[in-house]
């Protein structure tokens, strides 16, 4: 059992309190989170896909995620957390930024929304012996210290059958160039600051730390800007953004 404490490898006290401060910003659209709003319905398609195609559900239904557990872990403000109930989830979002988590439940409960926000690491709701349908790490990996010994703490919540998928950014320098220079630097998308191309995961790193964990990876797809038409598509490119997916074996 992943002990409560066991977090001195996993968490970055300094990211946590950087977006902590931003807390009252999550659901600004144009703000510091224009990104994520940007890409949030490519990111929800993706995740309602992978999740029909796992528990035999048909992704065009209005409630396709009826009954199905899902953890979102760095939960952040909750925008993957409201779409994802709306479509029939049973959500739980921890967050381990007390400040995210007020900032979820006050934008839930306006919506009239019922999710299961906590402020909590991953850690500690193994150390309970928690489990979920599907496990959530979204834009988390990368600001990770020790990504084996996190994805090795958090599996267990995966249960048997189940499914982990998680965002990240490529190590590469294509991705320096448009997530860290491009991103925060020219176009101020993002905070200078945000990123930590050292803490970027390669793919097959990824995929080692998640086949190390007892998870077996089933795929990855790129999350692709193209400056051109000023929009966002998957595909295959996985040089900046990706998606990867694992079972829990």
């Amino acid at each position: 059992m992943v002990q409560a404490s066991n977090t001195a490898q996993t968490l970055d006290r300094d990211e946590v309190a950087r977006f902590a401060r931003l807390a009252g910003q999550w659901w600004e659209e144009r703000g510091p989170f224009r990104p994520l709003h940007r890409i949030n319905p490519l990111r929800l398609t993706y995740i309602r896909d992978q999740l029909c195609r796992r528990f035999g559900r048909d992704a065009k239904g209005p409630a396709s995620l009826a009954g199905l557990s899902v953890l979102d872990i760095g939960c952040g403000g909750g925008l993957v957390c409201e779409p994802l109930t709306r479509l029939g989830a049973d959500v739980t979002g921890i967050d381990p930024a007390a400040e995210n988590i007020k900032a979820g439940k006050a934008h839930a409960s306006a919506g009239g929304l019922d999710i299961a926000y906590e402020a909590a690491t991953a850690e500690e709701l193994a150390g309970r012996g928690e489990s979920y349908d599907a496990v959530l790490l979204l834009e988390v990996v990368e600001h990770v210290p020790d990504v084996p010994a996190f994805l090795k703490n958090v599996a267990p919540l995966v249960r048997p059958g189940g499914l982990m998928i998680l965002s990240t950014l490529n190590r590469t320098l294509k991705a320096y160039a448009l997530a860290i220079v491009g991103a925060e630097y020219i176009l101020r998308w993002l905070p200078v600051g945000t990123h930590q191309w050292e803490r970027f995961v390669k793919p097959e790193e990824l995929a080692a730390a998640l086949s190390a964990a007892g998870l077996s990876p089933t795929g990855t797809e790129g999350l692709i800007y193209d400056p051109f038409a000023d929009e966002w598509r998957l595909g295959s490119d996985i040089d900046v953004n990706y998606f990867s997916t694992a079972v829990r074996k």
